[in-house]
């Protein structure tokens, strides 16, 4: 089963997604993957994964994932970003696997709760927020802390400024957050009403699970998933350079996604949009 590859303004985004059956995106920018409900080689040389939650088809791959990452001879053990709710089960289920595997599954968890903010690496760091699901769930921002020369240095001569740096002058700088990319899978479209900070991250990937008259909004939110016809409300309030939008069900064909959306979407919103969709029509190869 191939990926698809998909390049934003500043990120690589590789992987398939399809509703119910499988969703796995690695972005090698950020050497991580996001969730891994199938296994693919490139995304077992990530060294950190988001899980959103524990459905199958975001989390049943992590073993294969594993495997490979052993057959390839990576030591580091994958740092796991995960709901706090699910930092004891995981550690039973890879331990069931390890036994019938006779090789350790070893991973690092990091358990987050809605509004914790880790560290990932660099000046790369990581806020979990709350999506809207039957199970524990999370989306993530990753963001990068930035020194900003505070107004009032700026006229300085650049000597002065180096020499109050060298200094340690911690007070020349305010520390903002440039937001560069956020995972928002299995949820309601609420969650951008409580977090409407999420239409200013540079790329944003988004599920879209149903798109018209073949499901009902009623029967997507029962299901805790985003219809087409919820979302385009919020349409104007997108200032992402890029939206990439996945997840989408069986019910409709690639091509099909491909036609419904592009009549859909405003004219002058449609180029900020990418679909994570296969190449052909088909949903698997």
């Amino acid at each position: 089963m191939s990926q698809t590859t998909i390049k934003t303004q500043s990120e690589t985004i590789i992987g398939r997604s399809l509703g119910g059956f499988y969703t796995s995106l690695f972005v090698p920018e950020y050497k991580s993957l996001f969730d891994v409900g199938t296994a693919f080689r490139i995304g077992a040389s990530a060294k950190n994964l988001f899980l959103s939650h524990a459905h199958a088809d975001h989390l049943g791959a992590l073993p294969s994932l594993l495997g490979m990452r052993g057959l390839m001879g990576v030591k580091t053990p994958l740092r796991v970003f995960l709901p706090i709710e699910l930092s004891s089960d995981l550690p039973d289920l890879l331990d069931t696997f390890s036994k019938m595997h006779r090789w350790t599954f070893e991973v690092d968890l990091v358990p987050l709760s809605p509004g914790d903010v880790t560290h990932v690496h660099g000046d790369l760091w990581v806020r979990a927020i709350r999506t809207l699901h039957p199970v524990p769930s999370l989306g993530y921002v990753l963001f990068r802390r930035i020194k900003k020369l505070k107004v009032e240095y700026m006229e300085l001569p650049g000597p002065e400024i180096g020499r109050l740096r060298r200094s340690g002058n911690e007070d020349m700088f305010n520390v903002i957050e440039r937001k560069e990319f956020a995972y928002l899978t299995d949820t309601l479209p609420d969650v951008l009403l409580g977090n409407p900070d999420i239409f200013d991250v540079r790329t944003l990937v988004l599920e879209c699970t149903f798109l018209n008259e073949k499901k009902s909004i009623q029967n997507a939110r029962a299901g805790c998933h985003i219809h087409l016809d919820e979302l385009l409300p919020f349409i104007g309030e997108f200032k992402n350079d890029s939206v990439v939008l996945m997840h989408f069900s069986q019910l409709y064909s690639p091509d099909e996604v491909r036609e419904i959306f592009d009549d859909r979407c405003p004219a002058e919103q449609r180029s900020r949009f990418q679909l994570l969709l296969p190449n052909s029509n088909q949903w698997w190869d």
